[in-house]
């Protein structure tokens, strides 16, 4: 078989995680496709499993190569224009009889930027709808929102990565990259390293020091760290005085956190907290991380707060060398976030309800300011009200599997039924697809062009090798095509969308306006913010100032709470989700690559399994107040006692997230995935 290819090879970055490993591809002969790892900051040379088999899904069997359209409850192949055409005449239909709100998109932190711009365009200029969100929501919302609130601005990392291995202290909190991003491990020593993990992960067995917290009490964590912090006259008084505001009201709350006190609540020895702090604040160069694992809750945005309060203490944010990040998780997990996928948000990171950034936007798509809808619901309120009297009737899902990934699964599935309409743009048929009314074959990374924004902030490059199958069109000519049909029309090329989104984020917070195909070629990436073509981009944040008005950072005044639902005696242990090695989100592309490997679990403590007479791979089922999964048990002396584990990547009888609840976050509208009280049974 001939090798149908744009180019002898493409310089490119991987699908997966935010770190974007470099990569490049050639043909290998037939369909087959070559990955050579390319040194590059963030991987210096390395991929993980899932890089190197990335290429294995783009002539996988499963994967989709015509749409798909639902005749008499079952989905039939079916020509583009038959597809598009039904697409069109249900939109009409349900914004003619329930209003423009009521037909709704949800989009994805993988999309590259010019598909998170053009999807934010679709919805607010062809479908002019409030109701768009999309699976970042459930990712790093958190961390965001304390980043807003303390600097001013958000972006994950506000230094490069390289910054981060030249550091001689690092707190890690909630993250495991050492599955989740493996490159990444590169860039930590153990010696200098304490990580935060109710579980002895494998990140966790690289640390100096691991602290085994109880779910849900990280924040109390933070308190007690910055109360050892104050009392042992370890925090930066200069540098409190000179770029920080709020400092005494945060102190005062410090002081109700002893460290006895904090050990009960938590369970992390005393001695340990003390140790914490002396490596932290003993460090030249120290730097704060959180994750998911600490921003996956009902109170996340307090709790990073709380650790963005420890950092500001010992003098670290805008310091070079030092600091506090967020490790972004999804591929474009900071691109996504910026350009207008989200509910409350404009492209440049600006805030729909911002009077001028709705007239700039507007002088960009060439509408009056007053066409801009509102902001709308977050992620899960907006699954929630799917089908529901007052709710979108309608819903286009592009780069997501809330069936699987959302949280209160089950529930979330019976919503998306409802709909009279359900459009699916995909490479393989997930569990959300199954769902759908029309199903449209997308494009994949490797045929396709754009740029991401990996999780340091840097601009990069995704580059097509070679073009895709005849009847699989790219996520933008699906989307130009629907905006063309429904009165709006815009480019499907990805270069003529970026030059777009530069003119439509310049002057905001991220401003990509001097950032260029040509540029990100030439120098390798080009961090935001950029705002001319001969700005230098930004590495290094808030070396001289935060981006506040008055260029101070803040200290928020936050205090423990309780999770939303805790233990009791119908359900008396924790149940945790996350993510494991061979694994990515959802599972709908890494669960069809064979040299992937991975199935199903469940982690618990061996006291736990000797008491309830659990051996190792039996079938045990774990119930919460949502309902009950099944899966094989892994018995461990790495969770706590009173914690189970279980990876969310899977379908079926093993789906995860029918467990999870809905209590949110209040600011950041993240749902509480990392706790839930359950029980735990042999399952015979």
């Amino acid at each position: 078989m001939k090798s149908i290819v744009d180019v002898e090879s493409a310089d490119t970055h991987c699908p997966y995680c935010a770190l974007q490993c470099a990569m490049t591809l050639r043909p290998a002969g037939g369909d087959r496709v070559a990955v050579a790892a390319r040194d590059f900051p963030t991987n210096r040379g390395g991929l993980c499993q899932k890089g190197w088999t990335a290429t294995d899904l783009l002539t996988h069997p499963e994967r989709l190569t015509t749409p798909l359209i639902r005749v008499a409850g079952r989905l039939r192949p079916a020509r583009w224009e038959e597809a598009i055409d039904r697409i069109v005449t249900a939109i009409g239909e349900i914004q003619r009889r329930y209003g423009r709100d009521a037909v709704a998109v949800f989009g994805g932190g993988g999309l590259t930027n010019e598909k998170a711009y053009a999807l934010g365009r679709f919805a607010r200029v062809a479908l002019r709808t409030r109701s768009i969100d999309y699976n970042g929501r459930f990712c790093m919302s958190s961390a965001a929102a304390a980043g807003l609130r303390a600097f001013g601005l958000d972006r994950g990392l506000p230094f490069p990565v390289g910054d981060i291995a030249a550091a001689d202290a690092v707190l890690l909190v909630g993250a495991n990259p050492a599955e989740t991003m493996p490159p990444f491990v590169r860039h930590l020593a153990g010696s200098r390293l304490v990580v935060v993990d109710p579980r002895a992960t494998a990140t966790a067995r690289l640390a100096a020091l691991h602290l085994q917290p109880t779910p849900g009490t990280d924040l109390a964590l933070a308190h007690g760290l910055l109360h050892v912090a104050i009392v042992e006259g370890r925090v930066d008084t200069g540098y409190v005085a000179a770029r920080t505001t709020g400092f005494d009201a945060v102190r005062r709350l410090a002081t109700q956190w002893w460290p006895g006190r904090v050990e009960r609540i938590t369970g992390v020895p005393v001695a340990d907290l003390y140790a914490t702090v002396r490596l932290l604040a003993g460090a030249e160069r120290a730097v704060v991380l959180t994750a998911r694992g600490a921003e996956q809750h009902s109170t996340g945005t307090d709790t990073v707060s709380a650790f963005i309060n420890l950092a500001l203490a010992l003098g670290l944010p805008g310091r070079p060398g030092s600091g506090y990040g967020c490790l972004t998780g999804q591929g474009n997990g900071q691109g996504g976030r910026e350009h207008g996928q989200k509910a409350d948000q404009l492209p440049g990171y600006r805030r729909i309800d911002d009077p001028a950034a709705r007239a700039h936007l507007a002088t960009v798509w060439g509408i009056p300011p007053d066409d801009i809808p509102g902001p709308g619901l977050s992620a899960y309120e907006l699954l929630s009200a799917l089908g529901t009297e007052g709710g979108p009737r309608g819903l286009l899902v592009f780069g997501s599997n809330p069936v699987v990934s959302a949280p209160r699964a089950a529930t979330v599935s019976d919503r998306l039924r409802a709909l009279d309409l359900l459009v699916v743009a995909d490479v393989v048929r997930s569990e959300t697809a199954e769902l759908a009314d029309v199903v449209l074959p997308v494009a994949q990374w490797a045929e396709e062009d754009g740029t991401m924004t990996n999780l340091e902030g840097r601009v990069i490059r995704r580059r097509r090798l070679r073009p895709p199958p005849p009847r699989v069109r790219t996520d933008l000519a699906v989307l130009a095509e629907l905006s063309g049909r429904l009165g709006a029309p815009t480019s499907a090329e990805p270069e003529e969308v970026f030059a777009e989104l530069r003119r439509a984020s310049a002057g905001g917070p991220a401003d990509y306006a001097g950032i260029s195909y040509q540029r990100i070629d030439t120098e390798g990436g080009v961090f935001w913010p950029c705002p001319t073509v001969d700005h230098p981009g930004t590495p290094r944040m808030f070396l001289d100032r935060f981006a506040t008005p008055d260029g101070r950072a803040r200290f928020v005044a936050v205090d423990h709470r309780p999770p939303g639902e805790l233990p009791d005696a119908d359900y008396p242990l924790y149940l945790t989700t996350g993510r494991e090695l061979t694994q990515y989100q959802s599972g709908a592309q890494t669960r069809r690559i064979s040299a992937l490997p991975g199935q199903p679990f469940v982690e618990l403590h061996t006291d736990l399994a000797t008491r309830l007479g659990v051996t190792d791979g039996d079938p045990v089922a774990v119930s919460t107040r949502r309902g009950t999964v099944t899966a094989p048990a892994r018995v461990s002396g790495t969770i706590r006692p009173d914690t189970v584990f279980m990876p969310f990547h899977y379908a079926g009888v093993a789906r995860a997230n029918t467990l999870t609840g809905d209590a949110l976050d209040p600011v950041s509208r993240m749902p509480e995935f990392k706790l839930s009280a359950c029980n735990l049974r042999v399952a015979r």
